[in-house]
């Protein structure tokens, strides 16, 4: 018995020495998409060096926000969640909010009366 928790904990030790990064994982998230299936991407201006591009996909009953931030190492997948008005997404400490042309993320983090940051207009493309 001894043996084994002895080999049990090397092995723990093992793994846990490996750094996270050098684990590879990957997610994949399947949707099915039926007539009222819609993907959009929406490039906003939030007064940055660099446009926004939130990727919107909507297959009710699912609707997600696909946004990066630069403070993120990735993209970071938003779920919808029961708006005041406009659409509102969650993901983790961090809310998205759009409504019509305009957007704002805000970190909950922050507290609930934190000012937003970052506030958005969508960018329009001309021909």
């Amino acid at each position: 018995m001894i043996n084994r928790l002895i080999a049990i904990f090397a092995f723990a030790t093992l793994f846990a020495a490996i750094p996270v990064h050098a684990v590879e994982t990957s997610l994949q998230l399947q949707l099915s998409a039926g007539q009222d299936f819609e993907r959009r991407t929406v490039t906003y201006d939030c007064g940055t060096e660099t446009p926004l591009s939130v990727t919107y996909l909507d297959a009710a009953p699912n609707f997600l926000a696909i946004i990066p931030l630069e403070s993120e190492s990735q993209p970071l997948v938003f779920a919808a969640i029961v708006p005041e008005s406009g659409a509102r997404y969650a993901s983790g400490s961090w809310i998205w909010e759009s409504k019509g042309p305009d957007g704002s993320l805000y970190d909950t983090a922050e507290g609930d009366d934190a000012e937003a940051v970052l506030t958005c207009s969508e960018l329009v493309n001309t021909p």
